[in-house]
């Protein structure tokens, strides 16, 4: 009821952070408010239970973990002392271990360490038991395939870069000498590859803006016409491309509030208070809210992972994560055709999740999660409330009023629980959530926000059918942002099966006289090349997933059903760079029978390679999934065209699906709601 005061606030910080350490020891509840002023922190009504927790295998890495992961690391006589580290993650136990797992059982911890060094090859990947304290394995990657670039490479290619001459020439027939003020751009070379860099080495290209001050958005000022190829492996630049001078933007696109000529007013205020507490709990990573168990982690690759995903105590996914992501730009523009990034496994969408912010990225009474992450000098990167976790309102769950009832009305309202983090990658930001609904349904969302890649106008070069004129002297190419969640099933813990169902309408006949009949037509997928299937809006087209040995009371199978949204696949041609390397993006479904080693839609090792291990390639040799412990793999996203309104910072566009329970249940799940409705709320009909 009241706030501590200004002397009060130190020891009432370390009194808290020494209960929460400490409470995985001692079997005790304490229930608090902490307020930390001047801004950082602030947690609502913690409920801290943690005499109930104990440790499971897939709970996050800790900082201790990763610091004798490292240890051991660099004890290896297979990695040499001058090791870059790229990401750790987490060597997820087999999944009957995980499902069979008990509280108090011994609890394995492999980790595995991706890096590089100077020995020449691809890298290598270092399994480390950390309980154990030894080394598992060290593999070295062969040359065709290169683990994740390192932010080290990065700051490198930026140094190379302003470094060299033939750059430095370019940028002074643009009558720019201060290098301090250029912004070096590293993108990923893989796909089309310049003639310089030698077969096997790992390569950057990088692009330039220059800004007007420290502070400024350099994208307003592209350096347009110059690329440079840096060769990572003999730590030089190889080729400068150099396509013309062309003026240089003058206009500023400056996007904080401090240089805009005026503001709004403010809108009036919107609070979102739970007098109550939050209807969730945490406990380790695993959530409870409203019937619903998920544990969540951050994997450097993937983002945000769920797992052992549940209803009522009735499993329904496993694990389901974002696997791999590809942007192909669709322009002649020499500054953008060779683009064709995978955000997420060559740079590692978990590695740059954002370090979230209450009352901005957030709104209500929200429960953070930490993500501990691996730097390149060995070093733990802990990035603080890393995942949001929080629940929302979400209209009415359904309604009726009996017309033949003088009026009697029944209404009850919806509520979501969001699991999010937002990612920034270059120019783009991307946020997944993941919302879980009160009648069993689940939701991926991604929402596309950040900066458009863009070159100053130039009427020789661009085309207004691919560059697409966002201010008077900026284009921007048409591309597409095609995201690929990999679904691993455990629907009724059992095996499962693959649906496809398509609507028809039936011809005129006389069983048919006025033509409306339609005919909801199911096909059982069951090998791997009948499951590569595109979405159809022309038959309303939905994909099932089953278990057919479980039934409701009236014979029906358990199950639920893909829903996609309005979404796109591949438009470059198949056998395009993005067409090898991205083979997910060339259709919406894939489904595979569960291979522990098969997690990568676009294969383990997407820097520098040509497509090898990607979903093309692991359904070759067409595998039966006709009923098998399945695995279903959605690719999804965005074509854009951009327009005026995507500048300076693109409003935020929307993608993503759904799955919905299809006799899961055996009624409406939430007929049981109980009204929230009060009578004497206060309205402009009072």
């Amino acid at each position: 009821s009241s706030l501590p005061s200004e002397s009060s606030r130190n020891a009432l910080t370390f009194s808290l952070d020494s209960i929460s350490y400490f409470s995985i020891f001692i079997n005790f509840t304490v229930h608090c408010t902490n307020y930390i002023f001047n801004g950082t922190i602030r947690v609502e009504l913690l409920r801290i239970n943690a005499g109930e927790y104990m440790n499971h295998p897939l709970d996050q890495i800790t900082a201790d973990e990763i610091n004798t992961a490292v240890e051991l690391c660099r004890s290896s006589s297979s990695v040499m002392d001058d090791a870059l580290f790229v990401n750790i993650s987490l060597v997820e136990p087999d999944k009957e271990f995980v499902r069979n797992f008990k509280e108090g059982d011994d609890c394995p911890r492999n980790l595995k360490i991706r890096g590089i060094d100077s020995q020449p090859d691809g890298g290598f990947v270092a399994i480390l038991d950390v309980v154990a304290k030894k080394i598992a394995k060290v593999d070295r990657v062969p040359n065709e395939a290169q683990v994740s670039y390192s932010m080290a490479e990065v700051f490198a290619a930026q140094e190379l870069t302003k470094a060299d001459e033939r750059y430095q020439e370019a940028l002074k027939k643009r009558d720019i000498t201060d290098l301090d003020l250029v912004q070096i751009d590293p993108w990923p070379a893989g796909g089309i590859v310049h003639e310089s860099i030698e077969p096997g080495h790992r390569a950057l290209k990088t692009i330039s803006f220059l800004r007007e001050d420290e502070t400024d958005n350099a994208y307003a000022k592209p350096i347009t016409g110059v690329i440079s190829h840096i060769d990572l492996t003999l730590q030089k630049v190889t080729h400068v491309e150099d396509h013309g001078v062309v003026p240089m933007p003058k206009a500023h696109a400056r996007y904080d509030a401090d240089s805009q000529p005026e503001l709004r007013n403010q809108p009036k205020k919107i609070d979102i208070t739970q007098p109550d507490g939050p209807g969730f709990e945490v406990k380790g990573n695993l959530i409870s809210w409203e019937g619903w168990q998920v544990r969540v982690s951050v994997n450097p690759d993937e983002g945000p992972v769920l797992h052992q995903l549940s209803l009522d105590g009735r499993s329904i996914l496993h694990r389901v994560a974002l696997s791999d992501m590809v942007v192909p730009y669709g322009t002649a523009d020499p500054m953008h055709s060779w683009k064709a990034v995978h955000d997420g496994t060559e740079y590692g969408f978990g590695t740059l999740v954002n370090s979230l912010t209450l009352g901005c990225d957030c709104l209500g009474e929200i429960y953070y999660m930490d993500a501990n992450m691996l730097m390149f000098d060995g070093s733990v990167n802990t990035i603080e409330s890393a995942i949001c976790i929080h629940e929302e309102d979400y209209g009415i769950q359904w309604k009726h009023m009996d017309m033949n009832m003088l009026g009697a009305n029944e209404v009850r309202r919806s509520r979501r629980l969001v699991i999010s983090s937002i990612a920034t990658i270059g120019n783009y930001d991307y946020g997944l959530f993941w919302y879980l609904y009160l009648d069993g349904t689940v939701q991926c969302e991604v929402k596309l926000t950040g900066i458009v890649g863009i070159s100053a106008y130039d009427e020789k070069v661009h085309r207004k059918d691919q560059d697409f004129r966002i201010s008077d002297e900026l284009v921007a190419p048409i591309h597409q942002h095609l995201f690929c969640v990999r679904m691993d099933w455990d629907l009724e813990s059992g095996d499962n099966q693959l649906y496809e169902t398509n609507v028809e309408a039936l011809p005129v006949s006389e069983d048919n006289p006025h033509g409306m009949q339609l005919s909801a037509v199911a096909k059982h997928l069951k090998t791997e090349s009948e499951a590569k299937r595109n979405v159809s809006n022309a038959s309303s087209r939905t994909w099932k997933i089953i278990n057919a040995n479980k039934k409701n009371s009236f014979g029906l199978p358990s199950g639920y059903k893909l829903l996609p949204g309005n979404t796109a696949a591949l438009l470059a041609h198949p056998d395009s760079p993005p067409g090898k390397r991205a083979s997910f993006a060339k259709h919406n479904l894939w489904a595979t029978p569960f291979d522990k080693g098969e997690q990568a839609a676009g294969g383990e090792y997407s820097v520098m390679h040509s497509g090898e291990g990607g979903l093309e390639e692991l359904t070759a040799s067409n595998r039966d999934i006709s009923e098998c412990d399945l695995v279903t793999w959605h690719t999804f996203g965005v074509t854009h065209t951009p327009r005026p309104e995507d500048w300076p910072v693109m409003p935020v566009e929307y993608c993503g699906f759904h799955l919905i329970p299809v006799g899961f249940f055996e009624k409406n799940p939430t007929i049981n709601l109980p009204p929230s409705c009060n009578s004497n709320s206060k309205s402009n009909k009072d």
